[in-house]
């Protein structure tokens, strides 16, 4: 069984206490914080910290696909493939239940309209990789636990040892926004690393103190 280690601050209750009051200050902010962040021009809906270690992760392992679920206005991965530009290496496919024509265009980014879980898709994931290595994956789609708990058990099987599943928006449920949302992507998580031995989560990830994906940084380790 993977044992589910404490985060660095879990055992200091005034810095948890302190951490946790900003995270919800700026979660319930949305309107001022991440609900108008934009990267040229395209919303973004994520925490410009955790975008800051996205491009840490890309430039130490270097992927050669990063697999992203839940596109939304495509602001994220546009990102995601203007650090693969000054790389000079990977590739984004984006999957959304939704098509929004305006979307960003880029060389590197591949759109896929369906469901995160559904078998046509993942025939077209696994087309789409092929014999590539290094596959890196960030899931932000559907949060309930049972889609995300799929997601980890479908997706996990693409990721190299010392690359990353990232599952975003841990913090609902109380972790510490949303505390009526019930099980989600957090316990997801936790429930997929009590049975896969294979992923551990990196705490060093969460150095910038705020962040949407408390304990989502699982780095392949066997």
């Amino acid at each position: 069984m993977n044992e589910i280690k404490k985060g660095p601050f879990d055992d200091d209750p005034n810095a948890r206490e302190i951490i946790d009051i900003f995270h919800q200050m700026y979660y319930y902010s949305s309107e001022k914080t991440w609900e108008n962040s934009f990267w040229l021009g395209y919303p973004t809906l994520k925490c410009p910290l955790d975008m800051w270690i996205y491009q840490e992760i890309l430039c130490k392992i270097q992927p050669e696909v990063i697999i992203e679920t839940g596109t939304y206005c495509g602001g994220s991965t546009l990102y995601l493939a203007m650090i693969c530009d000054m790389l000079k290496k990977g590739d984004i496919i984006s999957i959304d239940v939704e098509e929004i024509k305006e979307r960003p265009f880029h060389p590197r980014i591949k759109y896929f309209q369906g469901s995160s879980i559904a078998t046509d898709t993942i025939k077209i994931v696994k087309h789409f990789i092929s014999a590539r290595k290094k596959i890196m994956v960030i899931l932000d789609s559907d949060h309930s636990k049972k889609h995300v708990l799929q997601e980890l058990k479908i997706y996990s099987q693409f990721v190299d040892v010392s690359s990353y599943l990232i599952v975003e928006d841990t913090d609902f449920n109380g972790h510490p926004v949303k505390p009526e949302f019930g099980p989600g992507p957090m316990e997801a998580v936790e429930e997929f690393l009590k049975s896969n031995p294979h992923f551990s989560i990196d705490y060093s990830r969460e150095k910038l103190l705020l962040t949407q994906n408390p304990k989502g940084y699982l780095k392949r380790i066997s």
